[in-house]
This record gives structure tokens, sequence and C-alpha cells, in this order.
């Protein structure tokens, strides 16, 4: 006998069977994903121009009278969707335990992000432009003006009757689409469990774990229960009619693709139940299509992802600042998450460098979000069209019960969830390990490091002409270094000297054939240091200053970095506005000792009271509660923060200076400074610097990273 299971059962089959085929093989299914992407592009294929056709279609059928008591209604049920979901959203983080935190420098913390243009997002001055670039919000807007146009044409039911019959057709080519699922589903499942790895899943098991919580709470509790308690339509027929749909979604991620199949599903469950169909169907054409642009209970669920950014970063997040985290939330979100939570995380002084983190949990929670998107869509229009259709049924003595009940499920996830935390979790801070045994990319040169002040080399005393010749004749590199110059000179877990200048000096030894010596030199005896010979350059992140340049021969730049401030987690958004940074009253900055950027500093806040320091550990360990920030560069100050993550760095934007920084020899000589300049070049062409720069500025390969683990390498060791 051959066995028939449903659509649904055959792909929650595809998508076990997926995942199981990711955890065998690992990252051998990586490759699956160019099938998945492929399927994805075949439900999209039909969507847009369905909510076109449908949109205009059922606008056009309304009556003036009925569109308008639509929008009542529906903005009245927006708000009370909302108001749940925000609900949860600030009850969810008592679930969080304790946790500290900093990052690597990002570039997205120098950039100044451009206006969003609501005009163009909203507005479609050119429709078809609208539509090849799948602007979903103007596209809709266009459509629901064509179809209120037409509300008042009376020669309109040919028009009505083709887009109606190209709306049927649309929904057959979805329908196809559908019976694909499995092979899509299968191919998404298997390649994100076989390269997802555990580091990335244990790094946000927190916020991954709330927001699933969440979202399955307000998916099969909630929402449906709701529905069934004012409505005519029982829990268990929602569930049946819409689980291929919210099965697809929920596999695939994407909520645009599964639209035509929750107009479907609601057009169905009103045909079940015999709740005319002639007056609701043109309904559900309009209100999924329209209100989908509007944020969904999904999509807002993700701003959960902000108390949980403030707690991994030991930002203070009190309960003060929840209504404006909610009317903030609320409005940045009609522009999408990765429009909204980088917003949100600079208004709330949390750092913004933990975008980086929800952009990797999306694997896993687009998926969950798609999830209650759909089924919130479901009951949203249902209910919505009840009410117009005087089908609510409002029974308080239910409602009271389904609320009561509902706070009890509520706190008992809570508690429970806090629980798990508690006693299955375990959070370590390992930023500052993983910064700390950093090693050299490359194969060092012969090297001696000195602890201290070596003698002055004899041969120098008595010598004239280039130091490039004495450099030959001696057969070492002497490169003075700072030891406290993060990340470019400093000595790792191993005891061994490292860093981006470190490993700059190890390539430029053997680019000439010699050995290196590293001697260790103070700031303010830089220019004694070599011109009395204890050094041929100095390697060490040195910013060009007048002074500098009137002492030392500099080199031309080999990088331009960022000026910022370091500042207290908490302080962040006192200093990452120009605007905010001269509001602010007689603050006390630290700043390096350098004449000349004092004086800038003085220009740029002339209110502030400026405080010299010799080094950066001056103000972390000596002067840090008497500063308020200190004075520093963006990429310089987030390697300290890996040391001291309770501070952030804070750029004022859209001030983005830049600090060149470049190597110095002895004054006048012309040759040596030739050869520097003519090597940096050499540099940059091969991208020897570009990768030094990942490597120690972004902390790119800082983590080592293991194999994916697998069954086939990990348990069977049929691969190595």
């Amino acid at each position: 006998m051959k066995l028939r299971f449903s659509l649904s059962t055959n792909i929650i089959i595809s998508l076990v069977l997926g995942v199981v085929c990711g955890i065998f093989f690992g990252e051998y299914c990586s490759d699956l994903r160019i099938v998945g992407d492929a399927f994805i592009k075949l439900l999209q294929m039909s969507v847009l121009p369905f909510i076109v056709v449908s949109l205009i279609a059922g606008m056009g059928r309304l009556s003036y009278e009925l569109a308008k008591v639509l929008a009542i209604r529906a903005s009245a049920l927006l708000v009370l969707f909302w108001s749940i979901v925000f609900t949860l959203i600030v009850l969810m983080p008592l679930s969080f335990p304790a946790l500290k935190t900093a990052s690597f420098f990002s570039v997205s913390a120098v950039q100044v992000p451009e206006p969003i243009s609501f005009l163009d997002l909203f507005i479609p001055a050119n429709p078809f432009r609208s539509l090849a670039e799948t602007v979903v919000p103007s596209v809709v807007l266009f459509s629901i003006v064509v179809g209120v146009a037409l509300i008042g044409i009376k020669e309109k039911e040919g028009l009505i009757k083709g887009l109606s019959t190209l709306s049927v057709a649309l929904t057959q080519v979805a329908r196809f689409v559908v019976y694909l699922t499995p092979i899509g589903v299968f191919a998404i499942a298997a390649s994100t469990a076989g390269t997802m790895t555990m580091e990335e899943f244990g790094r946000l098991q927190v916020y991954l774990v709330t927001y699933t919580v969440a979202a399955v709470l307000l998916s099969f509790w909630i929402l449906p229960k709701l529905l069934s308690i004012i409505t005519p339509f029982k829990y268990r027929d929602l569930l049946d009619l819409s689980k291929t749909t919210l099965i697809t979604g929920f596999t695939t991620g994407n909520l645009f693709i599964i639209l035509p199949l929750l107009i479907e599903n609601c057009k169905h469950l009103f045909q079940q139940y015999k709740l005319k169909q002639s007056e609701t169907e043109p309904l559900v054409d309009i209100i999924i299509p329209v209100f989908f642009n509007f944020p969904t209970m999904g999509g807002l669920l993700i701003l959960v992802f902000i108390p949980f950014a403030a707690w991994f970063s030991s930002t203070p997040f009190p309960i003060t600042e929840y209504p404006s985290f909610v009317i903030s939330g609320l409005f940045s979100m009609f522009g999408g998450a990765n429009i909204a939570l980088p917003f949100l995380l600079d208004v709330f002084r949390i750092p913004s460098d933990l975008f980086q983190l929800f952009v990797a949990s999306r694997v896993l929670t687009d998926r969950f979000a798609t999830l209650l998107a759909a089924m919130y869509l479901l009951t949203f229009t249902l209910v919505t069209i009840c009410s117009l259709k005087g089908l609510l049924t409002i029974r308080w003595k239910h409602i009271l019960r389904y609320m009561a009940l509902t706070a009890v499920i509520a706190s008992a996830t809570i508690i429970t969830t806090r629980v798990f935390f508690a006693r299955a979790l375990e959070f370590e801070y390992t930023k500052y390990q993983s910064f700390i045994e950093m090693e050299l990319l490359g194969d060092p040169a012969p090297a001696k490091i000195h602890k201290a002040l070596p003698p002055i080399p004899l041969r120098h005393r008595d010598q004239t002409g280039s130091r490039l010749d004495e450099i030959a004749r001696r057969g070492s590199l002497r490169v003075g270094y700072f030891k406290d110059s993060l990340p470019f000179a400093f000595t790792n877990s191993a005891g061994n000297l490292v860093g981006f200048d470190i490993e700059m000096a190890h390539r430029l030894a053997r680019d000439l054939s010699v050995s290196l010596e590293l001697v260790p030199i103070k700031r303010e005896r830089a220019v004694e240091m070599l011109t009395t010979g204890y050094c041929d350059i100095i390697m060490s992140g040195i910013a060009i200053t007048p002074q500098g340049l009137r002492d030392a021969e500099f080199s031309l730049p080999y990088l331009d970095t960022t000026i910022a401030f370091i500042v207290r987690d908490y302080r962040r958004d006192e200093f990452n506005s120009r605007e905010a940074v001269q509001t602010l009253d007689a603050p006390r900055i630290g700043i390096p000792n350098l004449p000349y950027y004092i004086a800038k500093l003085k220009q740029y806040l002339p209110q502030a009271e400026i405080v010299p320091l010799g080094s950066p550990r001056e103000f972390f360990r000596i002067h840090q509660e008497e500063i308020d920030a200190f004075l520093f560069t963006a990429e310089a100050g987030s390697a300290w923060t890996l040391v001291y993550p309770e501070y952030a760095v804070a750029v004022p934007l859209p001030d983005v200076i830049k600090v060149p920084l470049a190597y110095p020899t002895v004054k006048g000589d012309r040759e040596m400074i030739a050869f520097i300049n003519g090597w940096i070049d050499l540099k940059k062409k091969d991208e020897t610097i570009d990768k030094l720069y990942d490597h120690w500025i972004l902390g790119r390969g800082a983590e080592k990273n293991e194999p994916r683990w697998s069954i086939i390498r990990d348990v069977l060791h049929w691969v190595e």
C-alpha cells in the first residue's frame, strides 16, 4: 500500500530531513542554498503583480461609505494588536540574566547614515520603477489610489472582472509553486543547519530563545484564541486551514511570498462557515495587501532586540525609557528593521555595532517573525471583516477569562525562561581573551625584542650618511614602539610583541633582508631616540602633527583613523553627535598630550576643560572617574574597549574627522624617507595594509574559526 501524505506533512518531513542533513554533512550543504534561493524567487514571481491587481479590483468594488468605515475600524484594531505585542516586548526582558561585552572597530561607526526619503518610499512618482525595484509601499499606494478612483466610475465592471480573473490566475501560479515547497524547504533547512556555527548560536541564544518563546505564545495562543472568542471561527479550524501557509512562511522566512496564500486562507474560512462570501471576499483582497505594509506583530516583536542589546552591552535601560522606546520603535519600524534598529541603538545609548548580532540572528528569527506576521494578518483580517459585517460576539465573561488565563501563561513563560537561562546557560566575556591571543599573520623576521632601552649602537655615533646604509652594515633594523599602543603594538597572552605596526615592522625587515630589533621608547623622548640612534624608525600608530613634521621626517600616511570619544557605555548618546557634544556644559575631556590636537579640541569644544594625558591607560586606570571622555581615535579606542568593556566609542556624527598615521624617521634623511614612502605604496598595492587592517583593526580572524561541527567529520571521521 502506497502511503500518501498531505503537503503540510511533506513540508515538515522535508524540514526535519534538511536539518538532519545539515547536521550530518555540515558545511558540505552550503551549496544547497542555491536551490533554496531559486525556490524563493519562484515564490516571489507572482506576488507583486497579485497585490496590484487584487487591490485595484477590491477597492474598485467598494462604496465610499464602506471605504471610510474600513479605515476607521481597521485603525482602531491596529492600535489593539500593536498594544498586545508591545506589552509582551516590555515584559519579556524580565527573563534576561547579566553580561558584559565589547567589540572590535566597525566601519559603520564612522559612516554618516543616509537620510531616508519617505517621499520616494511611499509616493510612486514612477509606478513602473517602484514595481521593478519592489518598493512595496509605493506600489500599494498607487494601487489604492487607482482603486479609489474606480469607486466613482460607473463603467468599471469589465475592468474589475478582468483584474479578478488575472488575480485568480496569479493565485494558481503561487499555488503551483507551493507544491515545490518540500524541495525548497529541504534545501534551505540543510544549508542553514550546515553553516550556522555553534558559536554564533551560543552568543545569541538569549535573544533567540526570548524571541522564539514570545512569537510562539502570540502565534498559537494569544491571537488564535482571541479570534475564537470574539468571532464565529474556531481555534482548531483556523490552524487546520492555515498550517500549510504558516509552515511555508516559517521555512522561507519571507512574508511577502505567502500573501496570496493568506488571502486564499481567509476566503476559504468564510466559505467554510458560509458567512457572506460575496461581501467578505472583496474585503480580504484589500485588507491583507494594504496592511501588510504596516508594521506587523512579527516585525514589531523584533524590537525586543533593543532591551536585549542593552542587557548584552551592560547598558542601563530603565523602565522610564520604555514609553519613548515604544513610540519611537513603532514609527521607526515603518522603515523596516534595518533602519529602525540602528536608529534605536543610538537613541538609547547602546553600542551600535551590536546590530551585527541582529543580522546574524536573522537566520532563525526571520522564520518566527514570518510565522507570527502570517498569523497576525490572518487574525487581523478576519476580526476586521467581522467587525464590519456585524459578526463580532463580545462576551465579557469569556474575554475576562481569556485575559486572566493569558496573564498566567505569559507570567509562567517569563519565569520559566528566566530559570532556563539561569540554569542552562553560562555567559563568559571572551572578546578580551580573543584580542590578547592574536598572533602575527605572516612569517616573522628574525627578531630581538628589547624589554628596556638598549645602548646606542657604537657604529652610529661616528657614522654619517643615510640610515639605510647603516642598517645594511649593521644587519638589523631598529624599530621603536610604544608599549601601550593598542592595537598597533602590544604584548599578547603568549608574551609575544604583536600588533598592526609590529607586523609591518617584520615585513619591512624582511624586505630589507635584515633582522629586526624592537626597541621600547617613551613618547616624550621619541625624537631624541631617533636622533641619537636608539631606533631607525618608529612604528607604533603615530599621528602626524605640525610639531612632529618639524622634528622628524614623516613618511606618507599608511592609514587614516577617525577622531572619537571613549566614554562610559551609558554616556554614549552624549557624545555620538556634533549637536549633543556641543551642548554639554563644561565637560572634562582627556586627550593625548599633542599640542596640535589640543588646540583643535579647544576650537571644537571651547567650553570644555581639557586634561592632557600621557597615554590612554592613564584615563582607564587613574582618571576614569574624574574625566567625562577621552578624545582618541575610533580604531584604537575600540581595541581599548575590548580590555575595558564597560566603555564604548562614540563618533560625533556627522563630523568624521580623519587623523593620518605615518612612520617618523630621523630628520633630514631623504634617502631613508623616500625608501619608506615607496615601500608603503608597495604594501598598499599588494593589499598587505588592507589585510592587516582587517585582522588587527576590524578583528577578522581574531576568534579562531573551527570547522563547523558535523557527524561526517567529528563523529565518523570520514573527512578531515
